[in-house]
């Protein structure tokens, strides 16, 4: 077996500024609009898309995004206007 190296922990800039985008459950859109939606703002394939819209539904929440701020937030806004409910965190 082979040994890796430990990973370094990183205290760059740009992770200082992450955050994450959380979706949260709600009784009125159908999985398909929210797997649709998560596919087209959010860049996930289908697959990770259906997987975040379960995990909301049953948790009443699902992180579906890490990045920048700036960038969550016009993603949480686009969301908005597909009438899903998102903060970012």
């Amino acid at each position: 077996m082979t040994k890796r190296a430990p990973r370094q922990q990183s205290n760059s800039k740009g992770q200082d500024n992450e955050r994450t985008l959380l979706l949260i459950n709600d009784d009125v859109n159908s999985f398909d609009h929210v797997i649709k939606s998560l596919v087209e703002v959010c860049g996930h394939d289908e697959i990770q898309a259906e997987q975040c819209a379960v995990l909301t539904h049953i948790k009443g929440g699902c992180v579906i995004k890490i990045a920048d701020v700036s960038t969550l937030q016009g993603m949480s806004v686009r969301l908005r206007e597909l009438s899903l409910d998102s903060v970012v965190i």
